[in-house]
């Protein structure tokens, strides 16, 4: 009893310390004390107590070193997932996924967090929750022109939002994205799915970016790059087009004034 009492008695000492350091905005030594407290917590085997420290480390860490706190907040999760909290997991690889979006600048390692909460969230039916993580995976794979990975996600969440009330309005985006990405690769596979989510989403038919990816095919194949870029000022000027599909629409012009500087 004597040797936990101390065990406790430093764990609060630490933390206490960690706090102090906080309001010093020493985000270091308080990621560091929060970290000492928690290895304490696992010795005394106060399992959620040590997690709940490992996360206090790691939001010191995220204003000082990043890796360190993703470091931090992968114990904590080593945690939570033998505990069988598997929510509380995903949520934390989530905030590791931010952390090398824009701390670290490492999309693969971003997209490998986002897919293993998507997991985790699948696994306890969180349907939505894991949409949105696979929604950002086919942001990134899309952008690192692993397009086929992107086409799955954006193709199976979309078939998921055609069938709920809710969602249904956003099904047009979802296939919409999918059809950019079949276009990066292949005209003739755009059109064939195009044709495919106007049949499965009759609704998708009179969406105007089912019009756009038409009017753009049509350009594509008349290799007519005036036309392509009106049909795109056209929507744009209505609905703006956000950052990830002017990328892909770009990549789309590139390949006819391509084809064109070729055939010259």
């Amino acid at each position: 009893i004597g040797s936990s009492r101390k065990y406790e008695e430093a764990c609060d000492i630490y933390v206490r310390a960690a706090n102090m350091f906080k309001m010093a905005k020493n985000w270091s030594a308080a990621g560091n004390a929060f970290s000492q407290a928690a290895h304490l917590h696992l010795q005394m085997d106060n399992k959620l107590d040590g997690a709940i420290n490992f996360l206090d480390a790691g939001n010191a860490f995220k204003k000082a070193d990043p890796q360190e706190a993703v470091n931090c907040l992968n114990q904590a999760i080593e945690i939570y997932t033998d505990m069988g909290r598997f929510t509380i997991a995903a949520k934390h690889h989530i905030s590791i996924a931010e952390i090398y979006e824009s701390e670290l600048l490492d999309v693969d390692k971003a997209i490998c967090h986002y897919e293993q909460a998507a997991d985790y969230y699948k696994g306890e039916e969180s349907k939505s929750a894991a949409n949105k993580c696979l929604l950002k995976v086919a942001t990134y794979t899309a952008q690192l022109e692993q397009y086929q990975k992107a086409i799955d996600i954006y193709e199976q969440i979309g078939t998921y939002a055609m069938d709920s009330v809710l969602l249904k309005y956003g099904a047009k985006d979802h296939f919409f994205k999918a059809a950019l990405c079949h276009f990066c690769v292949d005209m003739l596979n755009a059109r064939l799915s195009v044709q495919r989510y106007e049949d499965m989403f009759p609704a998708f038919s009179d969406a105007r970016e089912c019009k756009l990816v038409k009017k753009l095919l049509d350009a594509y194949e008349e290799q007519d790059v005036d036309a392509f870029t009106d049909a795109v000022k056209d929507f744009d000027s209505i609905s703006r087009l956000d950052q990830w599909n002017t990328t892909m629409l770009l990549r789309i012009k590139k390949q006819i004034q391509d084809d064109e500087s070729d055939l010259r």
